[in-house]
Parts: structure tokens; sequence; C-alpha cells
């Protein structure tokens, strides 16, 4: 998937690779621990090797999701073991004078299950917080669900 924005590059790659930036258009809440166990600031740089607990806003605290960031290169390319969801790639590219940010989730299994859950089901929330993180870095408008009581929308 891909979609194009006017943030730059710099901003973009935080917003992938930092607690804070994860949270602005993301997650509700994004711990990272380091490999010593440690857990990362809100604007540390994640680092390859680092694993993470995730929750969404619009979910009970119940619903997490856990995983290891694979590589972090500090400028245009992330990427993390997404749960049982397969691997998840994040390049960020310069088109046409305006960012790119091209995401490929990988390694996704294939029984029917995971066809239902990881193959329609996350195309359908990346496609919907790729637009976020545009909404977000163009002009600030959050369009996430808070509310955990509304279920089975797509902005959560």
């Amino acid at each position: 998937m891909r979609i194009n924005t006017k943030a730059p590059h710099e901003k973009l790659y935080k917003a992938w690779a930092t607690r804070g930036g994860l949270e602005d258009w993301f997650l509700r809440a994004a711990e990272f621990k380091k490999p010593d166990g440690s857990l990362r600031s809100n604007n540390d740089l994640i680092q390859k090797g680092d694993s993470y607990r995730w929750r969404w806003h619009g979910w009970p605290d119940e619903v997490v999701e856990e995983g290891e960031v694979l590589s972090a290169n500090g400028k245009d390319f992330f990427s993390f073991r997404f749960g049982k969801a397969g691997i998840v790639d994040v390049n960020l590219k310069e088109e046409q004078g305006e960012s790119i940010v091209e995401l490929v989730q990988h390694d996704i299994p294939t029984d029917d299950e995971a066809i239902k859950n990881w193959h329609i089901g996350c195309k359908t929330g990346w496609t919907f917080y790729l637009a976020n993180l545009k909404s977000i870095y163009e002009g600030g408008l959050d369009l996430r669900n808070r509310n955990e009581k509304i279920q089975e929308v797509i902005s959560s």
C-alpha cells in the first residue's frame, strides 16, 4: 500500500519510529523495550531488537499486540514483526516532490482464519491508518474512534 503526503521524511520517520509519533496517528499506547528490558522514552528512536506492546483507541486494555522491531535505519526504513500477522515493512520515498509512505505486509499465514483476520482485516486497518497519518501530518485532524463502546467501525 502507498500513500502520498507533503510531510517531510524526517517527520514521517519519527511518526513510525518513536512512541510519541505512533501515538499521534496510530495507537493509544505504544510501549517499547530495549533488549536490556528498559523502556524507551516518548521521543527515543526505536531500534532493531526492541520489543513492543501496542493498544488502540476504541479497544479495551485487554486487546494488545506484541512484536519485535526487525529493522530501523533512522531515516527511511522501518520493519517489525506484527504479532502472528506477519512482517510489516515501511519505506519512505520521494516522488514528484512529495513523500510516499509504502507499506508491505508479508509472511502472513494463509489458513482461513488468517485470510479473514490478517489479509482482509489488516488491509482495511492499514487503509484507514495511512489515511489518518496523512490527515494528521497535513492538516491536524485525527480521525480515530476513541470510544471503546462504539464497535465495528473502520476508525479503530
